[in-house]
């Protein structure tokens, strides 16, 4: 029985829950041709699951420390956010039946998202997806952005559930090492990016989607 051996299952959001990485990764490149900047997407997958501090550490890196970031981080935001407010399809396929299979589950949920707290409460509420979470972690309520475990530490001490008593669903390789190094047992469906070698080395398991993970767990339980 699989899921009996946790109390508690933590998401992540943007790539996981939400069709949103591919919307920031299109804002991005756009952004970038308006600073006549070649579009370079591994810049932007290097920000995949970092909070705003590190993501300004990357690009700033990459472009030069003259580079100017928050004007370029204004531009970006405000076209994210337009695209996210008319986006039709924003929750990404199987997740609110895979978020609805967990509460029937009667496992605790949470939500730890490098997202700001205001606008992740947004997104969720947009979605119709804020009622499933009991606690939700931004990236501004944390000291260190992942791959640090602080985040999913901050979500299980909020929900009251042991690090080992929790399941972490994530899309990112910098979120699976954040959950790994929580002490957490970690499941990845990855987005926009394969996990890699190194990612893959820690031996978790990996699904295409929420589809085939809800399978595997209505076989596991034998539930249907």
């Amino acid at each position: 029985m699989f899921l009996k051996q946790f109390q508690a299952v933590i998401f992540d959001m943007d790539g996981l829950l939400l069709n949103t990485e591919q919307i920031s990764l299109d804002t991005f490149l756009e952004t970038c041709r308006i600073f006549d900047l070649e579009p370079e997407p591994e810049i932007y997958l290097r920000c995949v699951g970092t909070n705003d501090n590190k993501t300004r550490e990357i690009i700033l890196d990459a472009f030069g420390s003259n580079f100017p970031y928050d004007a370029m981080r204004k531009i970006w935001v405000e076209k994210y956010e337009n695209q996210v407010q008319t986006h039709p399809n924003l929750v990404k396929s199987g997740a609110k039946d895979f978020l609805k299979f967990i509460a029937d589950s009667s496992l605790k949920t949470a939500l730890a998202t490098s997202t700001n707290y205001q606008m992740a409460v947004t997104k969720l509420k947009k979605t119709e997806l804020f009622p499933f979470f009991l606690a939700i972690v931004g990236g501004d309520q944390v000291k260190h952005s992942k791959p640090s475990p602080e985040i999913y530490l901050k979500a299980a001490q909020l929900i009251e559930v042991d690090p080992k008593d929790c399941l972490v669903l994530e899309d990112s390789d910098i979120g699976v090492s954040a959950a790994h190094h929580a002490g957490m047992f970690v499941i990845q469906i990855p987005d926009l990016k394969a996990p890699s070698p190194e990612t893959r080395a820690l031996g978790h398991q990996v699904f295409p989607s929420f589809k085939e993970l809800r399978t595997f767990l209505k076989n596991e339980t034998g539930t249907h």
